[in-house]
């Protein structure tokens, strides 16, 4: 069956549309109208090798808080919705990625149980714009409406870096890379990889 999902969100404060396809080659289509967040989604869809298409606007002439939170929300809602029962998938992945002198490790669980730790980020980064439009604290957002919704556990640790647009594309490019081998479908697996018998 085709692990695909197709989620639209409404708010009074933004609006996204979101598909995506777990089987795909890491091609996407991104417009959130906050531009260093279409640039972490598209890497997100790259290295995941996840399917991605995200239209999204929202009160950006507020803050870009709204929009990115809303399309991280869906984005987690959709993987929860393409991955089912999870049967025959990997489960477990992880991934260390650098960025010239950053460098991030991400371990996902599709546990069903959702919980994120999330550490090492220097004093200062959540107060960065990125971009211009994107702070650095907005990684935190994301990543915490990623795993809440996705229902997935997730670490994600800063191991190195001074550049804050460095630091925040490791971190979405290590989610992805072990989002990557989380959800691949292993041959070896029958049924639902758990001893509870669901995720």
């Amino acid at each position: 069956m085709a692990r695909t999902a197709s989620i639209e969100r409404t708010t009074s404060e933004s609006s996204i549309r979101l598909s995506l396809d777990l089987d795909g080659t890491g091609a996407s289509s991104i417009s959130t109208t906050v531009p260093f967040y279409d640039h972490m989604l598209t890497a997100f869809a790259k290295h995941s090798l996840i399917d991605l298409q995200v239209e999204a606007s929202g009160d950006t002439d507020i803050d870009a808080h709204h929009t990115v939170e809303d399309t991280a929300i869906s984005l987690g809602l959709a993987l929860a919705e393409a991955l089912g029962d999870k049967a025959g998938v990997r489960r477990y992945g992880d991934a260390t990625v650098p960025l010239d002198e950053a460098l991030a490790r991400a371990v996902v669980d599709l546990s069903g149980r959702p919980f994120l730790v999330h550490s090492g980020e220097p004093a200062g980064f959540e107060l960065h714009r990125i971009g211009g439009h994107f702070t650095g604290s907005l990684v935190r957002h994301v990543l915490e409406a990623i795993t809440l919704n996705a229902r997935i556990t997730a670490h994600v640790e800063v191991l190195a870096g001074r550049d804050p647009h460095h630091i925040a594309e490791a971190e979405f490019k290590a989610l992805a890379r072990a989002m990557r081998v989380a959800v691949e479908p292993d041959p070896r697996v029958t049924g639902v990889p758990s001893t509870k018998g669901a995720l």
